[in-house]
């Protein structure tokens, strides 16, 4: 016997909210409802999936497992669904498409299927660089378009820029960190706290930006240029972090509760954008794909 879709899609809500009351609210059935179908899914798994305690439930080692495979399950519905609805692009040609690590991590894997379908005929080359070498080879001719995280970009002559996307930046920290208690919390009440620093993609630069507005700096305890270490150290408790919305996920490796919470004080968004030259102009299969990406990087970051 195998568990249905619906099971599938209570136990990720679940997951994602760490409370089965909340999970219930996301999927608009009752919480009564959403505890039978996760005793379904428990009875067909042949393991239990959580573990119970007073803030909600943890994922158990099974339940990690499991959460990887159902999330793949629950985005290849959605695929499938999309792809039914798009109408394949007899645009073709090869495009060079630079992009920076970040955006090979968290929108990648999402784009890529969305792009695929579309522009069937279309030779799609994707080469990784450091944001420093994309603007040059733009400039240079190298590169056709390139999605990047355009927040701190400079002003460049004969270089278009639009943003696409901006993801809201959240403090990130475990379920009973004292901040997270907190009815408001400012960058003044985060820097009384040990912070774990991300070292990714200039995210150091935008870190000493926003907090030198304010007069501040974070109390750096551990400093990681791999996020799913900044991660797993927050939700063990060893910090605190803040971080966009596109990276967050609910969960460490481990399965241990993360929360995010907004802070009283501005911080910048993480913005992606494309730039591409713009003399000479874009050529059609070029035009094509920056006028596709603008709906759907949207669509597949939902």
């Amino acid at each position: 016997m195998l568990p249905t879709l619906k099971q599938i899609q209570h136990f990720v809500a679940i997951a994602e909210t760490g409370q089965v009351s909340r999970a219930a609210q996301r999927c608009n059935v009752s919480q009564s409802s959403m505890t039978a179908s996760l005793k379904g899914l428990e009875d067909v798994v042949g393991a239990p999936l959580f573990s119970r305690h007073a803030a909600g439930v943890k994922l158990t080692a099974a339940g990690i497992r499991f959460l990887r495979h159902a999330q793949q399950i629950e985005a290849a519905v959605r695929d499938a669904v999309s792809a039914a609805a798009v109408t394949p692009s007899t645009v073709a040609g090869a495009i060079r498409l630079g992009v920076t690590e970040t955006i090979t991590a968290y929108v990648l894997p999402k784009l890529l299927p969305a792009l695929e379908q579309k522009f069937p005929l279309l030779e799609l080359e994707i080469l990784e660089r450091p944001r420093g070498d994309i603007e040059a080879d733009i400039q240079a001719g190298k590169l056709d378009l390139a999605l990047l995280l355009v927040s701190n970009l400079p002003e460049m002559h004969h270089i278009g820029c639009e943003t696409l996307l901006r993801s809201p930046r959240q403090l990130w920290g475990h379920p009973d960190h004292p901040l997270m208690q907190l009815e408001q919390i400012s960058l003044t009440d985060v820097a009384r706290h040990d912070y774990i620093l991300l070292d990714m993609d200039e995210h150091i630069a935008t870190v000493i930006k926003y907090w030198g507005q304010y007069g501040l700096t974070p109390s750096v305890r551990l400093q990681s240029c791999s996020i799913e270490a900044v991660r797993s150290l927050v939700a063990a408790g060893r910090g605190v972090s803040i971080l966009s919305d596109l990276v967050y996920r609910p969960w460490s490796l481990e399965g241990q509760r993360i929360l995010r919470r907004s802070l009283s004080d501005r911080v910048p968004s993480m913005d992606v954008g494309l730039i591409w030259r713009l003399d000479p102009g874009p050529d059609e299969h070029t035009h094509a794909l920056r006028e596709y990406l603008r709906i759907a990087l949207l669509e597949t970051m939902r």
